[in-house]
């Protein structure tokens, strides 16, 4: 059975470990903490235990998945007879020279190493590397057992057979790789996602509308559309005569920020961090936060599964909806 190792088991590192687990590869996961190994593992558990729930997975597969997850805070341990490596620690710069030091000492030179890095160019990360040739950015995102992208970046150095291996792999996951031509910061999705937040930030501060209603206007509006079509089909389809002059009319007034808002600045300096702390935008109870995080990931398994073309228990055997779905909706 080949064998792969992912390096650090926090909030990614587990839910990648779990993808390469349920295709098959035996992972050593590795960690500088035996407790969050531990959570690690609770956090696969559940996952799996979700997508048996879901009918992704059968109890006897994700038992059989969970059981090829070796957790060690020994590093050699970890990637020893591994033929591809994930680095999933911390974005300090100096952390990361340190681990690919160690990391080319002990694994085969045919090893591929990848990052999950969503800010430093690989130019930077393989500056001190003996073979900067075999290193790529595979950034996934979170949950990264559940959604479907991944990025791919390469580096000056980086062969064309590495980058074509790494498209192969994430495929086998069952990923949907998108290869970047020019390592931009932030990638492509980060980008995207922060040219909106912006405008969010900027409306909620203005006091346009509550928090509740910006995010539910663009969940049940433009990400409606975008989970399938994306922005520039979306353009597309629209037509580009309306949308030069949606352009023209809304570019002048949108926010062209260069710093994050005060108000930011300030819930963080308070430690309103957001879930992580139990207040941010929004408050969590006592409880609240775990439901939610369920919630959404049973929606996200169920949207996985109609973009994959896979039925749920809820849906026709060609993924259509069923009478009980569509209550009074009318033709």
């Amino acid at each position: 059975m080949e064998r792969v190792s992912v390096i650090g088991a926090g909030v990614m590192g587990h839910g990648i470990a779990q993808l390469y687990a349920m295709a098959g590869f035996r992972v050593g996961l590795y960690d500088v903490a035996e407790a969050v190994l531990v959570n690690a593992v609770q956090r696969m558990e559940e996952s799996l235990r979700d997508m048996v729930d879901a009918g992704w997975l059968t109890s006897e597969d994700a038992t059989a998945a969970l059981a090829r997850v070796e957790t060690t805070t020994d590093l050699r341990e970890a990637v020893a007879g591994s033929f591809w490596v994930t680095e999933v620690i911390p974005e300090v710069l100096e952390l990361k020279h340190n681990l690919y030091a160690q990391l080319e000492e002990e694994v085969a030179e045919s090893c591929v190493i990848a990052s999950n890095t969503s800010t430093l160019p690989l130019a930077q990360l393989t500056a001190r590397a003996k073979r900067p040739e075999r290193f790529v950015i595979t950034h996934f995102f979170n949950p990264a057992q559940l959604v479907p992208l991944v990025e791919v970046v390469r580096g000056p150095e980086t062969r064309e057979d590495v980058v074509q291996q790494t498209i192969a792999m994430l495929r086998r996951l069952g990923k949907a790789p998108v290869v970047l031509k020019k390592d931009v910061p932030g990638f492509i999705a980060n980008r995207l996602q922060a040219a909106l937040v912006r405008e969010a930030f900027h409306l909620l501060a203005e006091g346009v509308a509550d928090a509740e209603d910006i995010d539910r206007a663009l969940s049940e509006g433009p990400g409606f559309r975008w989970a399938f079509i994306g922005a520039l089909a979306t353009a597309d389809f629209g037509g580009l005569d309306t949308w030069q002059r949606v352009c023209t009319n809304l570019f002048p007034v949108l926010s062209n920020a260069v710093e994050p808002p005060a108000w930011l600045a300030e819930k963080v300096a308070a430690g309103m961090l957001g879930a992580k702390t139990g207040s941010g935008i929004f408050s969590y109870a006592q409880g609240e936060l775990e439901e939610r995080l369920r919630v959404r990931d049973a929606a996200f398994l169920q949207l996985l599964g109609i973009k994959r073309g896979i039925p749920s228990p809820l849906r026709g055997d060609r993924g259509e909806v069923t009478s009980g779905d569509r209550g009074s909706e009318k033709a």
